[in-house]
């Protein structure tokens, strides 16, 4: 789609937007969850080996005392990531079943409005910067959950690219239902 006056490209169209994008979002909600639950990483220090999952790393900082960091972490790496997909999950069906159209522009608003507070790729380079270190202090393995972290984030960027807004709000409008119905 491009701009009339000066020919400049506004948004990019792709074909079949939403069957393309529910297929990641189903993808991302099926690595959501041993992504976040499965070991990061595996440490031993001393002895004393450890492994270390995000969900474990919200309990660690609850338990140390740390209630509003603990209550941040989980907000921006566990909860607000997986309503943006449940939020993007319904949007799709609203849009590919042609019911609850409404909902669905509702719950596409909500997303928007979550998009920014769902910190996943932070929350890598965190990861990133704690495993350099430690690798010099113990001895550091890397686990399957990092594997299916990155996977997660690589699968959210990709739908972030396909999944257009122009397309997803024209596919919800007003207009567009009236003409159909």
């Amino acid at each position: 789609m491009e701009c009339l006056r000066c020919g400049y490209q506004l948004a990019v169209l792709h074909r079949s937007v939403p069957q393309r994008s529910l297929a990641l979002v189903i993808a991302a909600l099926v690595l959501f969850v041993p992504a976040n639950f499965l070991p990061i990483m595996q440490l031993t220090l001393l002895g004393r080996t450890t492994q270390d999952t995000i969900w474990s790393g919200v309990i660690g900082l609850y338990d140390s005392g740390m209630v509003a960091v603990a209550v941040i972490v989980f907000l921006c790496s566990l909860l607000i990531p997986f309503l943006k997909l449940l939020c993007q999950l319904a949007v799709l069906l609203s849009i590919l079943s042609g019911l609850y159209r409404r909902t669905g522009l509702f719950l596409y608003r909500i997303y928007h409005h979550l998009r920014d507070w769902g910190m996943l790729e932070v929350y890598l380079l965190g990861i990133l910067v704690a495993m350099i270190k430690l690798k010099d202090m113990a001895q550091l393995q890397l686990g399957v959950g990092l594997l299916c972290f990155v996977a997660l984030l690589l699968v959210q960027l990709w739908l972030e690219v396909i999944m257009s807004p122009y397309q997803v709000w024209e596919e919800l409008s007003v207009e567009k239902r009236s003409a159909r119905d």
